[in-house]
């Protein structure tokens, strides 16, 4: 028998469960919640079983074609986030199979190198873009009987090609008693999802995930962060980041799912502009940003409150000043005096502007939150709590709450988890090595790499390094496998995330700092300043942000655009970049890990220029690739 978990005064059920247990669970919340689009300029909202999927995925077609997902099979799910997407990917665990979700991004190979692998028998997709990827490789997959298209008119017509309603309306020809017999003989420690990463030089991981992991999970995170159900209450969440990423699947999918909340689809430029829009229309009560989000959110309420009166600026200065000052001291359990009159008169209005008045939780994913960023919106009462998880960790194993914050921290480990670190230095920063029923499975068709994943013990190695504290927070500083630290010549590692962050808080007008020079005597960097995005096409424009613009009008400079600076070499704006890498390299202690030259890029990065991936994460191997000649530039007069 396992023991309960504690956790702030509650009682965690722990038994082992399966995945449809979450779907059973909602049932008597008011089902599976809404899940809702915009059609035609106007929200609709479904609810539709995800059993009438399972039922054809096992069997259907009548005598011109039997289909028959095979047990422990998959099916393959590319394209934009949608309902389709949530009732495919519970669908084919319900029918049996795996759930595999796959990057929009993913070339024809690498689908094939999925689908190989995981013993494909559907694709589902949403567009003839994808469509046409597995066109090109279907001669080549032995398990492939279907391609479902769930977006746009088919162009292309198939024997094997259903559009997604015709492919819902396919006779039966099993019956409910035997899906059901499916869904009761699955079990907790069996596989039912299946994540991918891609190499660029070795093959694909697949990462197994169990019923159990994602069941134990979804019901720990929901109960640790008091997400409310009906009829007490409704959440309501905004899905944008692509759910074939393992923490969007369980914050977005299935966390929205076992609480029966309502779950809104963003639209497909969510990412070029659109994103903001669609949080002022649905006001959700939960929202998951990853660090470029709140970095352009935070440039939309500086536009904002560039264009308000100068009164108003004064005031909105002392109201962030306060509310800085007060969430400091709020974690020491004390409030500033007028605490409640900045909230009224800016603090609210904020939160209002941006559509998040009503969350009660704000969250950030992924590593490169700056401390600016996360300082600005604390002093808006918006305190930005870090998650801190893997893949191999069913997306997240430490979190942190307003009622348990500390600035840049990713929190402490969810109940029933363990965390350690290992081979500590002096400072107490070490390998962080993770336990817990949420960790995975393991790597399919791969035992080898799965033992170096996990020890004898059951401890992971999740290759991060981080300082834990006292109290049990955790810091997460890099990776010990020097993915991102820069060897130079001398052989000495650097790892460039603290560096590059001292430069953006000491030259504002800087969005993105990449230092290179691997192998090199001295370290370089790449430098972005903050343009604005085109939101119909996703790219950098040449024109500077607002906030830009008006540090420019401080220094006495009239650039607005990247190529006033650039071209015409504007020695103010120039000279004041120059100050802030020499400030930033001040205030570091090794000589090595100093910049040495610079220039500013003639672009902003953006994920359409291939900078940045799909959940806006920086991509250096793609950055050193694009931009080789202005690297190969800096160390081409030197001989070494």
């Amino acid at each position: 028998m396992l023991p309960n978990v504690t956790w702030r005064g509650r009682i965690i059920p722990v038994e082992k469960q399966c995945s449809r247990q979450i779907y059973g669970c909602s049932a008597p919340k008011g089902g599976m919640g809404y899940f809702i689009s915009k059609q035609k300029h106007k929200w609709s909202a479904e609810k539709r079983e995800p059993k009438v999927l399972s039922l054809r995925l096992l069997g259907g077609g009548g005598s011109k074609w039997q289909l028959g997902l095979q047990r422990f099979h998959s099916v393959g799910i590319m394209g934009l986030n949608s309902e389709e997407w949530v009732i495919a990917s519970i669908g084919a665990i319900m029918a049996g199979g795996f759930s595999v979700g796959m990057l929009s991004t993913n070339s024809p190979k690498a689908c094939q190198v999925i689908a190989a692998s995981s013993e494909m028998d559907i694709f589902v997709v949403d567009n003839d873009k994808q469509l046409q990827k597995i066109i090109q490789i279907q001669g080549s997959l032995k398990h492939l009987k279907a391609i479902v298209q769930y977006k746009e008119r088919i162009r292309t017509p198939l024997h094997n090609l259903y559009s997604w309603n015709s492919f819902l309306d396919l006779a039966d020809y099993v019956s409910e008693d035997t899906l059901n017999h499916v869904i009761d003989s699955q079990k907790p420690n069996q596989c039912c999802t299946l994540v991918y990463t891609l190499s660029i030089t070795g093959p694909p991981k697949a990462m197994m995930l169990s019923h159990d992991n994602i069941t134990w999970t979804t019901e720990i995170i929901a109960q640790s962060l008091s997400y409310k159900s009906p009829p007490e209450k409704q959440e309501v969440l905004v899905s944008y980041l692509p759910l074939s990423y393992l923490a969007a699947q369980l914050l977005d999918m299935w966390i929205t799912i076992s609480v029966a909340g309502t779950l809104y689809f963003a639209q497909s430029d969510a990412l070029r502009g659109s994103l903001i829009n669609t949080l002022r229309e649905v006001k959700p009560t939960v929202f998951y940003g990853v660090p470029w989000v709140w970095d352009r959110l935070l440039d939309t309420l500086k536009t904002s409150q560039l264009a308000s009166t100068p009164f108003r600026r004064r005031l909105d200065k002392w109201a962030m000043w306060l509310g800085l000052r007060a969430k400091k001291r709020q974690m020491q359990s004390h409030l500033p005096l007028c605490f409640g009159l900045a909230k009224k008169v800016t603090f609210n209005q904020a939160q209002r502007f941006l559509g998040l008045h009503r969350s009660r939780q704000y969250f950030n994913l992924g590593m490169g939150l700056s401390k600016a960023t996360t300082e600005y919106f604390l002093s808006l009462n918006m305190p930005i709590c870090e998650l801190y998880g893997l893949p191999e960790s069913t997306g997240v194993h430490t979190l942190s709450h307003q009622e348990d914050f500390r600035l840049l921290s990713c929190g402490k480990s969810l109940p029933g988890t363990y965390t350690r670190t290992q081979k500590e230095n002096e400072d107490g920063i070490g390998d962080i090595h993770v336990w817990g029923r949420n960790v995975f499975m393991g790597y399919l068709n791969d035992e080898k790499r799965t033992r170096e994943k996990i020890d004898l013990y059951g401890w992971m190695h999740t290759g991060d390094l981080g300082l834990l504290d006292h109290d049990g927070f955790l810091y997460v500083l890099g990776n010990e496998n020097g993915k991102e630290a820069k060897a130079t010549s001398s052989g000495e590692k650097i790892n460039p995330n603290p560096m590059e962050q001292l430069v953006k808080r000491c030259i504002p007008i800087v969005r993105y700092v990449v230092l290179v020079g691997e192998g090199a005597p001295y370290l370089c960097a790449l430098l972005t300043l903050k343009c604005q995005i085109n939101p119909d096409t996703g790219e950098p424009r040449n024109a500077l942000t607002s906030e830009a613009v008006a540090l420019c009008r401080q220094l006495r400079s009239h650039s607005t655009r990247l190529s006033d600076i650039i071209y015409h070499k504007d020695p103010v704006v120039m000279n004041f970049i120059s100050q802030g890498i020499n400030a930033a390299n001040a205030q570091v202690t090794s000589d090595s890990a100093k910049i040495v030259k610079w220039t500013i890029l003639e672009t902003d990065f953006s994920v359409v220029g291939g900078e940045l991936g799909a959940t806006t994460e920086l991509k250096r191997a793609n950055v050193a690739k694009i931009y080789q000649q202005e690297i190969e530039s800096f160390y081409a007069e030197d001989e070494y």
